[in-house]
């Protein structure tokens, strides 16, 4: 019965009726849930190492056949922070590049390398799915590997200042916040635009590009949803992550600096929707037909 169902849902990706009763299923169940897992969190004695002198920082980081912006970008900029004791837990989501062996070539222990399977059906092979949902099922499979008290998200394509994480650390020690972000510089041929977030009339939650994100440990089981695209406002996962940080009460600071930035990938004349959609085939052939 249930396989039969999962079949339906598949013939009908873009089924408005379908995918409203799977948003509201969903967009239920992680209501619920999400308060608990906070209350649960906060209430966790080991919380006490959350304000030490220099606590363990999961960096989690979620990549798929892009090897050399990985050795160029991503783990050279974690690498090289102020704040040394930290973890960078990479998730390879099924790459058949030569993501493994650049990773380990970095030879630190800090990095811990865990690849999963693409086997499994996920979403429907379009472009502007793959940007709304495509780094999910990695970004949870890192999540639970994540040891820290602390953890921050980034992404291969992205560079840190090296006082990133000392930063944004004092930041939420000072003020007892629990999930943190900052500016986002991003660095387009001959256009440079810092991306605030925080006083943009369409993201009332302040908090600022996922790139940016730190957050106490406990926030770990706060998942992303593989249905953010069915949605029909805050479809990129990211974007239905923040709201659902927001509504559930975390205690959300902001520091007014940037201390991180993005640039377009080799090939792409943009960055995030805007390289998905600026090439639908090239990005549905990049993914394959299994996602």
């Amino acid at each position: 019965m249930i396989e039969r169902l999962k079949a339906i849902i598949r013939k009908a990706p873009d089924n408005y009726i379908v995918n409203l009763v799977i948003s509201f299923l969903v967009n239920a169940f992680y209501r619920y849930t999400d308060k608990r897992k906070l209350l649960y969190g906060r209430n966790d004695r080991s919380n006490e190492i959350l304000n030490t002198n220099n606590p363990l920082i999961s960096v989690y980081l979620p990549t798929y056949n892009r090897c050399k912006i990985l050795r160029d970008r991503a783990i050279p900029t974690v690498l090289s922070q102020t704040h040394k004791n930290f973890e960078l837990v990479i998730c390879d989501d099924g790459s058949t590049d030569d993501t493994e062996a650049v990773v380990k070539s970095f030879n630190d222990p800090r990095i811990k390398y865990i690849k999963i399977s693409r086997d499994k059906y996920r979403y429907p092979n379009k472009s502007f799915y793959h940007w709304f949902s495509g780094s999910v099922t990695a970004s949870n499979a890192a999540l639970d590997k994540c040891n820290g008290a602390w953890s921050a998200r980034i992404d291969d394509d992205c560079t840190w200042t090296n006082d990133h994480l000392e930063k944004l650390l004092d930041l939420a020690q000072k003020d007892d916040y629990e999930f943190v972000s900052s500016h986002l510089l991003v660095d387009l041929p001959g256009n440079k635009n810092i991306t605030t977030h925080k006083d943009d009339i369409r993201n009332p939650t302040g908090i600022g590009s996922n790139l940016t994100w730190f957050y106490r440990g406990y926030l770990n089981e706060f998942k992303y949803s593989i249905h953010s695209w069915r949605k029909l406002y805050d479809r990129p996962n990211d974007a239905d992550f923040r709201y659902r940080i927001y509504k559930s009460g975390v205690r959300i600071g902001y520091l007014n600096e940037v201390t991180a930035s993005i640039s377009p990938r080799p090939g792409d004349s943009g960055v995030g929707s805007e390289a998905y959609l600026a090439d639908t085939e090239k990005y549905e052939d990049f993914y394959g037909s299994k996602s």
